[in-house]
């Protein structure tokens, strides 16, 4: 019986040896950021088999891989997500009423805070990277702006690789085309911001800029919070863009 005991035990820790070793090779080889096994089971005979598992690849890595990202399945992704990987946007949807749309993932984490610490909860993380075109914010807009949930929309830039102008010109477009009502808080600071300034200043459209990040999200919070109560009690708040 210990015999057996000992036997197995050796064929269990060979077969799980081999399993890890195949799991590491395969999720270096194709690039990677997830591999879960789980359960992993222990048969009677002493064999270990991997029953079920999920893995998640890096996008940054479809190039390497065209056969294996072909059979992504869209149809089983958010619509959004499935638009903002279309527009080259970096875009997760979340449960909140604050609509973020920000350049650079470490300022758009900083933003989706400093909204948690006055009190509101953002609606989604977009970072539309530092070399987004005006019609990759305009549909930013389009995908923040679909989302029922979203009562108010932040716009926090700061211009280094990206221009300021370059954002106010894509915040001017969308305002203009999907005649966005709700509140539109921007802050802008860097590259050509005078210039950004100056575009939103020229126009049309009822903006809130302000230069200071956490006035900013206070405001959005704010006025968030007014827009809900005001659905809730049915009173028409007017927050139209255009003049």
């Amino acid at each position: 019986f210990r015999a057996k005991q000992w036997y197995q035990r050796r064929v269990r820790g060979a077969q799980l040896k081999t399993s890890v070793e195949k799991l590491y090779n395969l999720f270096v080889k194709y690039d990677s950021t997830l591999l879960e096994i789980n359960p992993l089971a222990e048969l009677t005979d002493g064999r270990v088999l991997c029953l079920d598992c999920k893995i998640n690849f890096d996008d940054n890595a479809e190039y390497r891989h065209p056969d294996l990202f072909s059979k992504r399945d869209w149809s089983q992704e958010d619509k959004r997500d499935v638009e903002a990987n279309n527009a080259g946007l970096n875009y997760i949807g979340l449960d909140g009423s604050i609509g973020c749309l920000v350049n650079g993932a470490g300022l758009a984490m900083a933003t989706m805070d400093i909204i948690k610490l006055h009190g509101g909860d953002p609606a989604n993380f977009l970072d539309v990277g530092g070399g987004a075109t005006s019609e990759q914010v305009t549909e930013a807009f389009k995908i923040i702006s679909s989302d029922p949930k979203v009562k108010a929309i932040l716009v926090n830039i700061f211009g280094g690789i990206m221009r300021c102008d370059v954002i106010a010109q894509g915040i001017l477009d969308a305002a203009t085309n999907l005649n966005l009502d709700i509140p539109l808080i921007v802050r802008l600071q860097g590259s050509n911001v005078k210039e950004a300034k100056a575009l939103m200043a020229l126009s049309n459209i009822k903006i809130l800029p302000i230069d200071n990040l956490d006035e900013a999200a206070s405001m959005a919070v704010k006025l968030s919070d007014i827009v809900s109560r005001a659905q809730e009690l049915k009173i028409k708040v007017d927050f139209s863009l255009g003049i």
